[in-house]
This record gives C-alpha cells, sequence and structure tokens, in this order.
C-alpha cells in the first residue's frame, strides 16, 4: 500500500493560479513528487525517477512507453499517477503539460559542481523564467498604480525623482536613473550611503525616491528611508515583503513594490533578484512614459537621431 503525497497547500489568493503569495514560494508538482520518492514502492519510484529526469517528455509519452523506459507495466505507471494524488494518467500529464505550457520548470535546481555549459544554460534560464513569472502572478498591481502615478506627478511637477541602493543594487538605481532621465525627469541616483543622507535631508514634499534593496537590511538605506519620510518625500521600496525596510513602507503614503524569491542573498552574486528588480524599473519606466503622453515623443526622436551619430554605418 503506498503512501499518498500530500497535498498541496492553496492559500485563498493563490487558488487557480498555482503560486502562492507573499513569500514568493511555491511548492511544483515534482517538487512534492521529490519529497515524497522515498515513500513509494519501488516499482513506482523507478516511474518517479523518469519523470524527475524528464519531466517534459514525460507529459507527451505514451504509457507504453513510459513503462518500458521506467522498466515496469503500464498499470504501474496509472498507479503512481494515483499514488501522487491524481485520479490517473491523463489527469497527471494534463496538470503536468499545463505546467509546461506556462514555461515553469517544475524543480528548483541548484548549480552542481560537474556541470558541463549546457546544463548551465538550462538551469540559470530555467530558473529566472521561472522566477519572472512567479513575479508576474503575485505582482500587486495596485501597488505598481500608485508608484507611477506618484512618479509621473513628480515629472510632470519637475519635482525630483532619486534613485537608492546599494552593491549589486546600486547597478540596478543607475539603470533606473538612465531610463528615467531619457523621459525629460529631473533624476539622480546614488549609491553612497553619506551622500544618501545628504540627498535624503534636500527632498521636499512631492520629491520621490526609490529605494532598492534585495535584503532590504542596508543601514544606509534605511536611514536615508527614515530622512526622506521626514522630509514628506513619497518613498518606493524595491525589497523583499519580510524585509525591515519594507516595514518603512507601512506608513501612510508611502509605496511598497514587494519583489520575493527563493535565492539567498548571502550566497555568491545575486542573479534572479537583479533581473526581478530590473523587470520592476522597467514596468516604472513604461507607465511613466504612458502617462507623460505624446509630449515625449518628439524628444525621444530627437535623441535616437542624435545617436546615430555616434555609430558605424
Amino acid at each position: 500500500m503506498s503512501t499518498p503525497l500530500p497535498a498541496e497547500p492553496v492559500t485563498p489568493a493563490a487558488a487557480g493560479t498555482g503560486t502562492s503569495t507573499g513569500t514568493g514560494t511555491h511548492v511544483s508538482i515534482l517538487e512534492r513528487i521529490k519529497a515524497a520518492l522515498p515513500a513509494l514502492p519501488p516499482a513506482e519510484q523507478r516511474v518517479a525517477k523518469l519523470l524527475l529526469s524528464d519531466a517534459r517528455a514525460f507529459a507527451n509519452l505514451p504509457v507504453s512507453e513510459l513503462a518500458d523506459r521506467s522498466h515496469v507495466s503500464k498499470p504501474t505507471v496509472v498507479r503512481f499517477c494515483r499514488s501522487v494524488g491524481y485520479d490517473g494518467l491523463a489527469d497527471f500529464k494534463r496538470k503536468l503539460a499545463g505546467s509546461v505550457n506556462e514555461g515553469v520548470p517544475f524543480v528548483h535546481r541548484s548549480v552542481d559542481e560537474d556541470d558541463k555549459p549546457a546544463d548551465l544554460i538550462v538551469k540559470v534560464v530555467d530558473n529566472a523564467v521561472a522566477a519572472l513569472l512567479h513575479y508576474r502572478n503575485d505582482a500587486a498591481g495596485h501597488a505598481f498604480e500608485r508608484a507611477i502615478n506618484a512618479l509621473a506627478e513628480a515629472g510632470r511637477s519637475a519635482k525630483r525623482i532619486e534613485f537608492y541602493g546599494v552593491g549589486n543594487s546600486g547597478i540596478v538605481a543607475q539603470d533606473a536613473q538612465h531610463k528615467f532621465f531619457r523621459l525629460g525627469i529631473n533624476t539622480a541616483t546614488c549609491s553612497d550611503g553619506h551622500v544618501q543622507l545628504m540627498s535624503a535631508t534636500m527632498l521636499e514634499p512631492g520629491d520621490c525616491v526609490v529605494i532598492i534593496s534585495n535584503s532590504g537590511r542596508s543601514r544606509d538605506l534605511l536611514d536615508a528611508a527614515e530622512i526622506a519620510r521626514k522630509k514628506g518625500a513619497t518613498i518606493i521600496i524595491i525589497t523583499a515583503s519580510s524585509s525591515p525596510l519594507a516595514l518603512v513602507a507601512q506608513t501612510p503614503g508611502q509605496i511598497l513594490l514587494a519583489v520575493d524569491h527563493p535565492e539567498d542573498y548571502d550566497h555568491y552574486s545575486p542573479m534572479v533578484s537583479r533581473l526581478l528588480h530590473l523587470i520592476v524599473i522597467d514596468i516604472l519606466t513604461t507607465g511613466v512614459a504612458l502617462q507623460l503622453g505624446p509630449k515625449l515623443r518628439p524628444m525621444l526622436q530627437e535623441i535616437k537621431r542624435n545617436l546615430r551619430s555616434k555609430r558605424y554605418v
């Protein structure tokens, strides 16, 4: 008698989406099967291992081929699907194929020391794609609406928009300033803690400061955020929802654009988090450009014309 696979926890907000909210965690079909692998009978374990080795192929192969590759009978393949909580092979493959078509990898796969370049391509790209799709499903549209409105109003009123970040997030802040200044907006970026404190001290009501942090624990950014809050500026914070910096956005008038992901900020160079932060900046830039309207087009066209002179024909 096989042990049934524990049901995937579903919150009301996550029902129908396949993702959970808040922490950004996601329990996929194969993550659950991998966890329950030791409890399955030996024959069903062989089916599970075939699934884990190539889930995309498993979703498309007929039952006879699955049985041959697993060295089990066709009824064993069906029993495996029922053991892990599905009505049968058709039900399991349908839901598995849905995940394939969505483009989300089934398992968050860490890089191994013996991985070849081809393996690295698959793992790094799959993890990035998964993180982007999860963020697409979890992002709070109302928070982006408030942030875009505040930034666009600051741009129309010739107020200041500043971007703060340190370390890797400082590079994202530079990218943000590079995008926003082309919209004809008064922008600046600071990655030095002392300069951030001085710049925050000069902010006024109507100004906006966008603070970017992966960990949300930088003392420099927390200090700058507190000064900007006291000066009456609108603070837009891009960080993890459970971080100390996110608490600043709980005060009235401040905005949190939560970016949650499974990447450990204490290990190695940030990859997925940086991509997500850059995506957030792209969304904000696009939203503000749309709000500022057709007046931008002549200036952007002139910029393009002038840049052509810097390129070889």
